[in-house]
C-alpha cells in the first residue's frame, strides 16, 4: 500500500518532495500555487526543472496536485464560473508542468441552482478549461464532499454522474476521501457500513475508476456534513474504523493521502505511521 501526506510548498516547489520522503512517504499531494487566490504566476521553468528532478530523485509517485480552494465549476453565477474556468485551467497547465499524475477538484457548490443544473455546469466547466490542451498522462480526479450547503458531490450518484458526463471527453477519476463519506452519511465507520458502502461506491462509481483516496478522520458527528478533519484514529470514525478501510481488499491497491491537521510538528509523520501499522 502506499502512502503520502499533504506537503507544503512554502519556500520552493521541490520543498513539498523533499518533505514528504524526509518523513517517510511513498507518494503525496501538494498545491501548485497559493490556494486562496484567483491569480497564479506562470512557473519559472527553472522552478519546475528542480521540481521534478527533486521528485525524480526521491521516487516518489504517483503525484497528486489539489486546486485552488476559490474554483467552483458548479456555480451558477457565469462570472464566478467563467474565473473558475480560467483558474482551473493554470491548474491543469502547472499540473502538466509538473509531470503530475493526477489533479484533484471538488464539484463546486450549487447556491440557488438545482443539483442536476450544477453538475451540467461543473461538466461544461472541466471541459472548457481543458479545451486545446494536451494532458501527458494527466488524469483529473472529482472529490465527494461532505455535503455543506449547497456543495454537490455529496452522494456517489452525484460523483458518478459528473464522471460520466466527462469521460471520454477527457481523462477522469474519482478521488474518495474518508472524512467527507462519513460526514455526508456512509457508515464506514462500522463494519456493515463499509461493506454496504463499497458496494455502493462499485455500483456507482466503480472502485476501479478511485485513483486515489484522502485518508483523513472526522471531527464532526456522522451524517454532520461538516468538513473538519482529525488524527487518524482519534476522530469519529475511529482506529478500528480506519484498520478495516486500509485493510480492506478493494482498496489496497489505490494510493492513501493524509490531509489530517498539523498541531504540532511531526502530526504529518505520526498520521503516516498511523496507517501503516493499520494496514500491519
Amino acid at each position: 500500500m502506499k502512502v503520502g501526506v499533504h506537503t507544503s510548498i512554502a519556500g520552493a516547489l521541490e520543498n513539498a518532495a523533499r518533505h514528504a520522503k524526509e518523513i517517510g512517504c511513498d507518494t503525496f499531494q501538494m498545491f501548485s500555487a497559493n490556494p486562496r487566490g484567483w491569480r497564479s504566476k506562470p512557473l519559472l521553468a527553472g522552478d519546475v526543472a528542480r521540481f521534478r528532478e527533486v521528485r525524480a530523485a526521491q521516487g516518489l509517485s504517483p503525484l497528486v496536485i489539489h486546486d485552488n480552494y476559490l474554483i467552483n465549476l458548479a456555480s451558477g453565477d457565469p462570472a464566478i464560473r467563467r474565473k473558475s474556468q480560467e483558474a482551473f485551467r493554470g491548474e491543469i497547465e502547472r499540473a502538466v508542468g509538473l509531470g503530475a499524475d493526477y489533479l484533484v477538484t471538488h464539484p463546486g457548490s450549487a447556491g440557488e441552482t438545482k443539483p442536476s443544473r450544477a453538475i451540467r455546469h461543473c461538466i461544461e466547466s472541466l471541459l472548457r478549461a481543458a479545451d486545446g490542451l494536451t494532458l501527458n498522462g494527466l488524469v483529473i480526479l472529482i472529490e465527494n464532499t461532505a455535503g455543506q450547503g449547497s456543495s454537490i458531490g455529496r452522494s456517489f450518484e452525484e460523483v458518478a454522474e459528473t464522471l460520466e458526463g466527462a469521460r471520454g471527453r477527457l481523462p477522469v477519476g474519482v478521488c474518495v476521501d474518508t472524512a467527507h463519506c462519513f460526514e455526508a452519511g456512509y457508515p464506514i465507520h462500522t463494519a456493515a457500513g463499509l461493506k454496504a458502502t463499497l458496494q455502493l461506491l462499485d455500483a456507482t462509481v466503480g472502485v476501479k475508476n478511485v485513483k486515489v483516496i484522502h485518508a483523513n478522520d472526522s471531527k464532526t458527528d456522522f451524517e454532520s456534513h461538516a468538513d473538519r478533519h482529525e488524527h487518524i484514529g482519534k476522530g469519529k470514525i475511529g482506529r478500528e474504523g480506519f484498520r478495516r478501510i486500509v485493510r480492506h481488499p478493494k482498496l489496497k491497491n489505490i494510493p492513501f493521502i493524509c490531509e489530517t491537521p498539523v498541531d504540532r510538528p511531526g502530526d504529518d509523520r505520526r498520521n503516516l505511521n498511523t496507517l501503516r501499522r493499520l494496514a500491519g
